[in-house]
């Protein structure tokens, strides 16, 4: 069985997961956060819709330059909604999944670079890409996300199991 076989039905439940956090995040909450040092409520769950784009880079580029030419790096634009943060989200969710369903086991354990600059920062296998900075890395940034939703009252979804919002506990 190919490796991406494997990798799709893990991908698709956490992609579900996270677009059930997402469509929690109240609008009027965006500009909200936990601490100074925090990233806001919108600028974070912003950073989860842009994630799975991260999957596309990584299968179908040898590398990803975050600063080509010495350029800073510029984050993604908050969303301006929900509605757009859902519809971002949505439409990486299905390029990525579009291109993990194409991909090669050969290609998968290839080395794949982000580089800064043209200096390499990592060198990994697509297969450990895709498993750490876009699967594991959303896991992280979603539960974050449970917690700024907790810290507002708006029930946590139920993810891997029953949520004490959801159950009545």
């Amino acid at each position: 069985m190919p490796i991406r076989d494997l990798l799709l039905p893990e991908f698709d439940r956490e992609m579900a997961g996270a677009r059930k956090t997402l469509e929690r995040v109240p609008e009027e909450k965006f500009a909200w956060k936990p601490h100074e040092k925090s990233g806001t409520m919108g600028w974070l769950a912003g950073h989860i819709a842009d994630i799975p784009q991260w999957a596309v880079l990584a299968v179908r580029q040898d590398s990803f330059d975050m600063s080509p030419g010495g350029a800073q790096h510029e984050p993604s634009p908050v969303p301006g909604s929900r509605a757009e943060l859902l519809e971002k989200f949505d439409n990486n969710v299905a390029a990525a999944r579009a291109a993990i369903a194409e991909v090669e086991d050969q290609a998968l354990s290839q080395n794949w670079s982000l580089l800064a600059n043209g200096q390499p920062i990592l060198t990994m296998p697509r297969l450990a890409v895709l498993r750490n900075f876009v699967l594991n890395h959303l896991i992280h940034h979603r539960a974050q996300l449970g917690v700024y939703l907790r810290l507002n009252d708006i029930p946590v979804p139920a993810l891997y199991g029953p949520s004490a919002d959801e159950t009545g506990m």
